[in-house]
């Protein structure tokens, strides 16, 4: 998902946890990887809108995020905009926060799409960062008691972490007409990716008093752990029959929706705080 400022409203700054960079891909064309294209050109058409709008290039306030729909434990739970579990993971803290995740995305997705299709990468975009998202909003209502210092958080990472979960997962399969070594190769780089960054993730938060920033890890863990679920039942659309692929992709869709929809109605039941 991204960062958000560890006290009430400081500027905030994007996250370090994704500047560890992803395997890499041979480069795509529009034709064989658009829902990659496709989640590219979203997050940055919303940056250049932000930007026209007169929002910082490099440090938005936290007021200005949460116009265009960044996350919050308090606006979600409290006053009902659910809507920005959504949006909030097209929406980013300045043009580095935005280029570290577009780059991550964009050779992780390359890599992902062909084995899941482009539908598959689109939901597990969406679903994964919602999960990231959800579980978010989770640690923060239990983190902080005061409901006006919840922090405010937006960023594709949770659903970059999903891909790099589901990448995991679906990287094991012995069907993909791909030498082993090779498989093993690119598995491995996913692995240190993602380990890596939470780290790093984690290794900021300790500094986040003298700095101002905290790096959302509950995303990144929510995004991957969904990416690892969606995955779960599925096998890679390389190697599989199309029939077979299909039946799993739908399954893992169905799984996932359900299980986020029984998590927000979780939330929704939580105890109101004044």
């Amino acid at each position: 998902m991204g960062s958000y400022p560890s006290t009430p409203q400081p500027e905030v700054l994007p996250p370090v946890s994704d500047s560890v960079a992803p395997p890499r891909r041979r480069r795509s064309t529009w034709a064989s990887a658009p829902a990659t294209h496709l989640l590219l050109g979203i997050n940055c058409a919303v940056f250049v809108a932000m930007v026209a709008r007169g929002i910082s290039v490099w440090m938005p306030t936290t007021d200005q995020l949460m116009g265009w729909g960044a996350n919050n434990a308090r606006n979600v739970l409290l006053g009902g905009e659910w809507w920005r579990i959504v949006t909030a993971m097209f929406v980013h803290v300045g043009i580095l926060h935005l280029a570290t995740n577009m780059w991550c995305l964009w050779n992780l997705g390359l890599l992902a799409e062909p084995l899941m299709d482009s539908l598959g990468l689109f939901a597990l975009y969406i679903l994964t960062g919602a999960a990231g998202n959800l579980l978010s909003t989770l640690y923060n209502w239990y983190k902080f008691h005061d409901v006006n210092v919840f922090p405010s958080g937006a960023g594709a990472s949770g659903a970059v972490f999903g891909i790099a979960g589901a990448l995991i997962v679906l990287l094991k399969s012995k069907q993909l007409p791909v030498p082993q070594e090779e498989v093993r190769r690119l598995r491995k780089s996913v692995i240190y990716f993602a380990v890596i960054n939470l780290v790093i993730g984690y290794s900021v938060n300790l500094g986040a008093g003298f700095t101002g920033v905290e790096v959302d890890n509950s995303a990144h863990i929510g995004g991957f752990l969904c990416g690892l679920l969606f995955a779960a039942p599925m096998v890679p659309r390389i190697g599989s029959p199309k029939k077979d692929f299909q039946f799993k992709l739908r399954l893992s869709v169905a799984l996932v929706v359900l299980l986020l929809v029984l998590f927000g109605f979780y939330l929704a039941q939580l105890p109101p705080r004044g």
